[in-house]
């Protein structure tokens, strides 16, 4: 009984791997995805790893390196906004205030 229960199971249960988007400490070298952002007088540089979305709270991009990921910016004029992977891009005279982003 127990081992048709267990297969029973093993057949209802999602195969693969679930990612979510992780907050990382930045290193160079690495090719994670890595944001510039102010927000009144504070400056911060994020870094992310792995697929997902997680809020970016109405900060403004001022450059994003995107590594090895594919992203999607959800900016606070309810634009989506896709950059393709190994882009470096700077927004110095219009930075877009961003409500979300998305490791594709």
């Amino acid at each position: 009984m127990a081992a048709a229960a267990a297969a029973v199971f093993t057949m209802l249960t999602p195969t693969g791997t679930s990612f979510a988007i992780d907050h990382i400490p930045c290193k160079d070298g690495e090719n994670f995805l890595k944001i510039w952002s102010h927000l009144g007088g504070s400056t911060s540089v994020d870094c992310y790893a792995n697929r997902g979305r997680i809020s970016f709270g109405g900060w403004w991009i001022d450059r994003i390196y995107t590594g090895n990921n594919d992203l999607i910016y959800y900016d606070s004029n309810g634009a989506d906004v896709r950059i393709n992977r190994w882009t470096d891009i700077s927004f110095p005279n219009r930075p877009p205030k961003v409500r979300v982003i998305e490791i594709l």
